[in-house]
């Protein structure tokens, strides 16, 4: 989840005005769209075909139960879901504006809309899972000038990604150097402060957290964008270690992070993939690293001139992220600290010259589903009937463990930035397409994980408000699946 570059006058206008309409306010107000007739359901409504001989991921003892937890679903950041999502039966749109992308979308036992709406006013929101009405907000530090700079699309520091622990507190690594836990509340707030941990003393000039998450063992790990910051922290105590990977551009920590069953910790920079193990004092420490394939370019679609992925762990000892090459690579290795070689595959995937993603791979057993984001660079590439070049592909690893093979490969749909999920309970892949229209429609869109084939598309607006930039679908314990879009956030549940 990221994207970078200057937006045009027009964008700017548009979305200052859609992040203005009734931010604050309780009742959902839908999303103003362009006027256009495109047509509003494609394809045919699919029959579940559940996918049953995968391993499951396994549930991680501090975050709250899988598919709930953050916007990769689970500590694995599979991005899969045993939920059923939509099946295409007479699709409904439910959207609202609610002052922010809403980008991160967890659920809490209840089964309401626990997620950060990032813009001039980035909050913490307690959401109805039917109506998207406001039951409680909560403000996050923030720059209110921070939405008109360059690269504001693209800067997802500072509360983007958050997390639910298996208590229903949300957890933020906030703009201000502050880890905060939030407990939910029934007051008008919707929550309440628990801890806050000031950690802004270990963090330099220009160094803003990305992401934080706990490990197996509760010990809480955090990265930032910049010099490539990797710490722990201790809840109980409040000690915290800090090492740096990079310094300045080398070295930059794009994205979140994967956490293990051992306490195991995967992050990418824009040069290397490294594993971490706590120290015995609880200080992290590389277990290994790998430099993977990288072009040197900074391609339209990406956020910097490395990897656009946030790790993803498979089950046999993997884990997944896309290089830098050109066309990119699929890359898998070896979890092992002792494995004798690291890198099982590098399988290449869409075309030299247009290849690259900024999103999070699916993972379901030995198979990994990946999609092209080349040529995002802004919502302003997807403005008057532009969009991103196409692809979709499923890359398995061999069963003997020493090489992977591509699938299938979806060669018509253009998703320019989603985080795509799959859901066992349907055996489909859940995305968010752009067509080429003038009128710029968006689409909920359904393939099949089996062969890549799009099953169904579903318009849920038309214009620059129903641009997700780069927010994850989520699939809800009532079936429903959310994307957040830049002024706010849509739903999409069968009729």
């Amino acid at each position: 989840m990221s994207g970078q570059r200057s937006r045009s006058g027009l964008v700017a206008g548009a979305s200052a005005g859609l992040f203005a309409a009734v931010a604050g306010t309780a009742a959902a107000v839908p999303i103003p769209a362009v006027p256009a007739t495109p047509p509003g359901f494609l394809g045919n409504p699919a029959v579940a075909q559940p996918i049953t001989d995968v391993p499951p991921v396994p549930q991680h003892p501090y975050l709250a139960s899988n598919g709930s937890s953050g916007i990769h679903d689970d500590g694995w950041m599979s991005n899969t879901n045993t939920r059923p999502g939509p099946l295409g039966h007479s699709p409904q749109v439910v959207s609202a504006v609610i002052g922010g992308e809403c980008g991160s979308i967890t659920f809490d036992r209840a089964g309401r809309l626990v997620t950060t709406c990032i813009g001039p006013a980035p909050a913490l929101y307690l959401l109805d899972p039917v109506s998207l009405n406001v039951l409680g907000r909560t403000a996050l530090p923030g720059d209110p000038g921070a939405f008109l700079k360059p690269g504001a699309f693209g800067n997802f520091t500072g509360g983007a990604y958050f997390y639910l622990d298996n208590q229903d507190r949300a957890v933020v690594a906030s703009r201000d150097g502050h880890i905060r836990v939030f407990a939910e509340n029934p007051g008008a707030d919707g929550f309440t402060l628990v801890h806050d941990y000031d950690l802004s003393g270990q963090l330099r000039a220009g160094e803003t957290f990305n992401s934080a998450l706990p490990d197996s063992n509760g010990l809480l790990w955090f990265v930032a964008r910049t010099d490539g910051v990797v710490g722990t922290l201790d809840l109980n105590t409040g000690v915290a270690h800090v090492i740096r990977l990079g310094n300045g551009a080398d070295g930059e920590i794009e994205n979140s992070f994967a956490v293990g069953n051992d306490g195991d910790v995967y992050i990418a920079t824009n040069r290397e993939l490294l594993r971490f193990d706590a120290g015995t004092d609880g200080a992290p420490t590389v277990t290994w690293r790998t430099t993977y394939a990288n072009s040197g370019q900074h391609k339209p679609g990406q956020v910097d001139d490395g990897t656009g992925t946030t790790p993803t762990i498979l089950s046999g000892g993997y884990v997944a992220i896309t290089d830098n090459a050109d066309p990119m690579n699929v890359v898998v290795y070896r979890t092992d600290p002792h494995a004798a070689q690291r890198q099982v595959c590098a399988v290449p995937v869409f075309g030299a010259g247009a290849s690259d993603t900024e999103n999070s791979l699916i993972s379901a057993g030995n198979a990994l589903i990946v999609e092209n984001n080349y040529g995002y660079t802004g919502p302003e590439a997807t403005l008057l009937g532009k969009t991103t070049t196409p692809g979709f592909a499923r890359i398995d690893i061999d069963a003997d463990g020493n090489g992977c093979h591509q699938v299938w490969a979806n060669s018509t749909e253009a998703a320019p930035t989603v985080v795509p999920k799959l859901s066992l309970a349907t055996g489909l892949v859940y995305t968010y397409t752009k067509g080429d229209e003038v009128s710029d429609p968006w689409y909920f869109t359904a393939l099949d994980f089996r062969t890549g084939a799009t099953v169904f598309k579903q318009l849920v607006g038309t214009g620059p408000g129903f641009n997700n930039n780069y927010s994850g679908i989520a699939i809800g314990p009532n079936g429903t699946a959310y994307v957040g879009v830049i002024p706010g956030l849509i739903a999409v549940h069968d009729g």
